[in-house]
């Protein structure tokens, strides 16, 4: 029973560490992409909000909901 708990701990910890890894690409790939983006401003204003927002909840742990926005940001710019 001890070596499941520790085992899922384990597990636990290796994949919030595996998403909080991927939160800085996605917004360094978000911050590439800008200069060169051909969208619109009503585009521009909801990436950048959404670029923010995955910033600040990678910055609170929360690293599922920061790749959520990331990725949706992503997807208005293109980027797959």
């Amino acid at each position: 029973m001890v070596k499941r708990t520790t085992l899922f701990v384990a597990l636990a910890f290796a994949s919030s560490f595996a998403l909080a890894s991927s939160c800085p690409k996605l917004m360094k790939q978000i911050d590439d992409a800008l200069p060169s983006a051909k969208i619109s401003a009503a585009q521009m204003t909801e990436v950048k909000k959404l670029r923010a927002a995955g910033e600040a909840q990678h910055k609170a742990g929360k690293h599922a909901d920061s790749e959520a926005a990331l990725n949706k940001a992503k997807g208005i710019l293109g980027i797959k």
